[in-house]
């Protein structure tokens, strides 16, 4: 049956997905793959499919925010998707996290409205352990900077007590913060599919995000190399499990 956002249906014939929110990040995707065809584009969901590796693997993007990526998540399940990874970006909420380097999540705070929706607050948001296993290897292996630990998935970059609401998830060791990851473990746990986080800090601990974001933009920075980094692990990742 034809998805209604996402406008797939089975006949992609794929069990892995690769994640990203912006649908640009799919060209970038593009260039790790062979045999790339296009497959749909509706709002803000972007669908490419290729080879990695001999490996089928769709790309698809989520746009922004927990209820966004809820919906892809739900509908690549539908069309017979077993393994997905967020290939996203984040803010550094730990000094240590510098610019390009890569958070791969074990656990998320559900800080958002979209993974509420599907289950209690107290239920865990956490990545299937072998995809994580999985990452935490690749990333490995292909020497990329790395941390492991928690991330915080919230709503808006925009409330008034941001810095405040930053300031005390850092004092309890959170490492990053997006707006897509609980979501995307709480709905995929439930459904039975296995999902992984990667993110890339394009935001540097205690920097302004509207700055470092438009530097990322412009493709001048560390940020880049993360993204590239992110997409090798992540492909890596689905290629061994």
């Amino acid at each position: 049956m034809l998805q209604p956002h996402l406008q797939l249906d089975q006949t992609v014939n794929a069990q892995c997905a690769l994640l990203p929110g912006d649908p640009a990040r799919l060209d970038r995707i593009a260039t790790f793959l062979d045999e790339v065809s296009e497959l749909a584009y509706n709002r803000e969901f972007r669908s490419l499919r290729g080879l990695y590796k001999g490996l089928p693997i769709l790309a698809v993007s989520t746009g922004i925010g927990g209820a966004s990526a809820g919906i892809a998540v739900e509908e690549l399940h539908n069309i017979g998707v077993k393994a997905m990874i967020r290939i996203g970006s984040c803010g550094a909420l730990q000094p240590k996290v510098r610019l390009g380097d890569l958070v791969i999540v074990n656990g998320a705070v559900k800080d958002d409205g979209a993974s509420k929706t599907y289950s209690q607050a107290i239920f865990p948001a956490i990545p299937d352990t072998d995809l994580l296993i999985a990452c935490i290897e690749a990333a490995k292996d292909l020497k990329c900077p790395y941390h492991v630990g928690i991330a915080r998935s919230h709503d808006s970059f925009y409330t008034d007590r941001e810095a405040e609401i930053g300031a005390c998830w850092s004092t309890q060791g959170v490492l990053g913060a997006d707006m897509e990851t609980a979501a995307l473990f709480t709905i995929a746990h439930l459904r039975g599919v296995k999902a992984a986080s990667i993110l890339n800090n394009v935001v540097a601990y205690e920097q302004d995000t509207a700055e470092s974001i438009s530097s990322y933009v412009d493709g001048a920075n560390l940020a880049m190399q993360g993204e590239r980094n992110e997409i090798l692990t992540a492909l890596e990742a689905l290629h061994r499990l």
